[in-house]
């Protein structure tokens, strides 16, 4: 009987420390399903007019992606922003940064892993997603004025 009583006791004071490993193990498993992609649609507007037909260069460190305007494009998704160079022919430039947000997988994550996921969810971008619809706003080139080069110096074909 004392036998018995002592793996009694000695399950129940292992049952919260078993709990927890399920939860931290149940919230790894949010941070594996969520995806590291994302669409995003790409729009363009010159003088308070959406324009069609500009390119446009989306970068971040993880990848590069064009897209012409305006356009659905897949990405990568990361804790740094996203770059976005455009250009319509030789009448307007813009290049712009978008931050990305925290979403919610992220915070769940943080919360049912204490903090462990959150180091996961950095390096693979999961916990992390930029706006669905990005505008971003061109600037009229005057007649000369040179074109924006491409982020980082490096020639785009």
């Amino acid at each position: 009987m004392y036998h018995r009583l002592m793996f009694s006791a000695g399950a129940a004071a292992l049952r919260p420390v078993a709990c927890a490993a399920v939860l931290a193990a149940l919230g790894a498993c949010a941070t594996l399903t969520e995806s590291t992609q994302q669409q995003v649609l790409v729009q363009t507007v010159l003088d308070h007019r959406e324009v069609a037909g500009a390119g446009c260069v989306l970068s971040n460190d993880v990848g590069k992606w064009f897209v012409a305007t305006p356009g659905r494009v897949t990405i990568h998704k990361s804790l740094k922003p996203l770059h976005v160079d455009c250009q319509l022919g030789g009448q307007a430039v813009s290049g712009e940064s978008v931050p990305s947000k925290q979403n919610a997988s992220l915070w769940g994550n943080i919360v049912l892993t204490f903090g462990t996921g959150l180091i996961v969810d950095r390096n693979t971008g999961a916990g992390f997603d930029y706006p669905s619809t990005i505008t971003v706003i061109l600037n009229p080139l005057n007649q000369g004025e040179q074109r924006l080069p491409a982020p980082g110096g490096v020639t785009v074909y």
